[in-house]
């Protein structure tokens, strides 16, 4: 398993000290080759991925979020790195300026010719302020508009990965048409005459997700979260209490597995055991390998069939719970 420098989430303590003992065993094997610990060393390990299992199988929606929000989670420029080749980022929206919230260009992926994007949250502290936590302003959606044009432009599929808690509620993003330039990313996706897939890797959040992710195929790995709003805002509005994030999680049915369920999602992608930020290698690997054989699908469509099935999609989300 490859993790280092663990981050334990509270309903994962109980492994820090079968961790704690195994890397001191590992440590006492590097320093005294004539020490022997390799099978306590096995024996640990499989105690602490059987615990792991059983920790993981029993998550309910606030654990998932935590999960979802994980810091070492892999993020879009790690999707990037491992997945596309002659990635070349394009930046602006030809408007107002750059937003380093979302990213994305033009690039290779498995050798097929594809536009790529994504929120980027960031991995330490300078990172993270520089791309504002992954929320982008408007002239992010608006970036996200020109790449999806420039996609049909030259019959490219796209490629998104929704990572964000929502778009960015300033003033200023405010001033500027947060509301229209993502109401018009969305009527990009659902109007784009090319396979569009979407891979919900961390957090969806609010329209600041929707807004790149009306796709032809919407996939979603098995700990992240998707909803209209966080379980923290929810808990506000409802309870004018953010304390009680975990029973807004509940109540609002924001996993894979109840999306998949309500036909929200098309597909949910296992996740390594303990999450994707356990195996990040792992975890970007089989989003890959579910995006390449969706492509190959919807390559076998005109363009006409594209939109009709993607427009038919969306709008009967929720109807089957009316009949």
């Amino acid at each position: 398993m490859t993790f280092s420098a663990r981050t334990y989430l509270d309903f994962e303590r109980p492994l820090a000290e079968l961790d704690s003992k195994i890397d001191d065993l590992i440590t006492l094997q590097d320093k005294d080759d004539s020490v022997d610990v390799g099978k306590e060393i096995t024996q640990l390990r499989d105690k602490s991925d059987a615990q792991l299992a059983t920790i993981y199988k029993a998550l309910g929606p606030w654990e998932k979020t935590k999960v979802a929000r994980h810091p070492q989670r892999p993020h879009f420029s790690q999707y990037a790195q491992r997945l596309l080749t002659d990635y070349v980022p394009l930046s602006g929206d030809r408007k107002f300026g750059d937003d380093d919230a979302l990213l994305g260009g033009t690039a290779n992926f498995r050798g097929r010719g594809v536009v790529v994007m994504g929120h980027e949250k960031g991995k330490d502290t300078d990172s993270r302020l520089k791309h504002n936590f992954g929320m982008a302003n408007p002239e992010g959606y608006r970036k996200a508009v020109r790449l999806m044009e420039l996609a049909e432009r030259f019959s490219l599929p796209i490629i998104s990965f929704v990572d964000t808690a929502g778009a960015y509620p300033g003033r200023g993003a405010e001033e500027r048409g947060q509301a229209e330039a993502i109401a018009r990313s969305i009527d990009a996706g659902l109007a784009a005459r090319v396979p569009f897939i979407s891979v919900i890797s961390g957090e969806g959040g609010s329209g600041g997700a929707v807004a790149i992710a009306t796709a032809d195929h919407v996939m979603m790995l098995e700990h992240s979260i998707y909803s209209v709003i966080s379980p923290e805002g929810c808990a506000s509005i409802l309870w004018r209490d953010s304390a009680r994030a975990e029973d807004a999680a509940k109540a609002m049915k924001i996993t894979a597995q109840d999306l998949k369920a309500l036909g929200v999602i098309d597909q949910i992608i296992r996740e390594p055991l303990g999450g994707a930020h356990r195996d990040v290698a792992a975890a970007v690997r089989t989003v890959g390998d579910h995006i390449e054989s969706t492509l190959v699908r919807l390559s076998d469509m005109t363009a006409k069939e594209l939109i009709v099935a993607r427009r038919a999609k969306f709008l009967n989300i929720g109807r089957s719970l009316l009949t």
